[in-house]
């Protein structure tokens, strides 16, 4: 199986990238970053620099029928800055619309609000981000890892990098089928 991780260039919160990574390889599958231009993603530990990871392929606007499944990892600089891009917005309702699973974590769920793939579903991330969660017509909860199964695909989400534990596991089981 191969796993989309989408980022931008920079602002991406490294152990929101590396813990889930790090799950899906341990679990058998392919994990790919994806991103808004070559070279390498610049990760951030909350304002500091932290390392730099290649970017494998980068993003044309629509979902890339060899993914099997999507990871959004948050940051507050990197889905800022991809909900601001019309192809980042694009690929991930594509994973809405193909019916594939779909997981995000902390600020991640901005991309969400943007691509319009929130209403009608249950989903939690950062506090800052429930009224944000609200108008776009989801429902925002306070939990550690939250598993939507409202609408054509599965979401699931944390709050903060304290959840990642049971995210990836939550990601790993929805992934897995």
């Amino acid at each position: 199986m191969r796993i989309a991780f989408l980022t931008a260039i920079e602002g991406v919160e490294e152990v929101e990238l590396t813990a889930p990574w790090k799950a899906v390889v341990e679990a058998g599958w392919t994990p790919r970053l994806v991103s808004t231009e070559p070279g390498e993603v610049q990760a951030m530990r909350h304002l500091d620099k932290a390392g730099t990871y290649p970017v494998d392929r980068v993003i044309t606007g629509r979902t890339d029928e060899s993914f099997d499944a999507l990871v959004l990892p948050g940051g507050v600089a990197n889905p800022d800055a991809l909900r601001m891009n019309s192809g980042a917005v694009d690929f991930t309702r594509g994973f809405f619309e193909a019916g594939r699973p779909v997981a995000a974590i902390c600020h991640a769920p901005w991309l969400l609000v943007e691509a319009d793939v929130v209403r009608g579903r249950t989903l939690t991330s950062w506090p800052s981000l429930a009224t944000d969660i609200r108008n776009a017509g989801g429902t925002w909860v306070d939990e550690q890892v939250h598993v939507c199964r409202a609408g054509t695909s599965t979401l699931v989400t944390s709050r903060k990098p304290d959840d990642l534990e049971a995210f990836c596991e939550a990601l790993v089981t929805v992934f897995g089928g």
